[in-house]
């Protein structure tokens, strides 16, 4: 279903492509130029700093994201249905509901939760370990948009598997 399966996953790929490619890089420039250093000088934790805020971020928008996923997938599910396949909107949304129920919406809810989670801890993570110099930034951020895109996959079998 969209709902459980393709809707949390694929909303996590986008933002990891577009969000786990910035916030390594962001991080990384910070570290190889010392700002975290300097942040650490000034006795501000820059876990609290800069990770906290980066979790907090991913934990509100992966579901939202996720919640718009679900309704355009929706829609369009509507209009092929209704306007191709000659449905009436009665039995289109009568069947939608036969067929979803609370669990898949609390699925797809705690998917995109995790997910946001895990791809924030990565790119942060990645983003605090880099290499020197601009290559470091660079070779970091290709690692984390990896690493994050294949744990939501991972993550998403388990999470199905224990959701079941």
């Amino acid at each position: 279903s969209i709902i459980r399966e393709l809707g949390p996953v694929l909303a996590a790929l986008m933002i990891t492509g577009r969000a786990g490619s910035a916030l390594p890089a962001e991080i990384g420039i910070m570290r190889i130029t010392e700002q975290i250093d300097a942040l650490t000088v000034m006795a501000l934790n820059p876990m609290r700093y800069l990770v906290a805020p980066s979790i907090l971020a991913g934990l509100v928008t992966f579901p939202l994201l996720t919640a718009i996923f679900d309704v355009v997938g929706i829609f369009g599910g509507y209009l092929v249905g209704v306007k191709l396949l000659g449905l009436s909107p009665g039995t289109y949304f009568g069947e939608m509901q036969t067929f979803v129920d609370l669990n898949d919406i609390m699925t797809g809810f705690w998917k995109s939760l995790s997910f946001g989670v895990i791809v924030t801890w990565v790119c942060t993570y990645k983003g605090f370990h880099v290499g020197h110099g601009a290559e470091g930034v660079a070779r970091a951020t290709t690692q984390a948009v990896v690493l994050s895109s294949v744990l939501i996959l991972v993550w998403d079998y388990f999470m199905g598997s224990i959701l079941q």
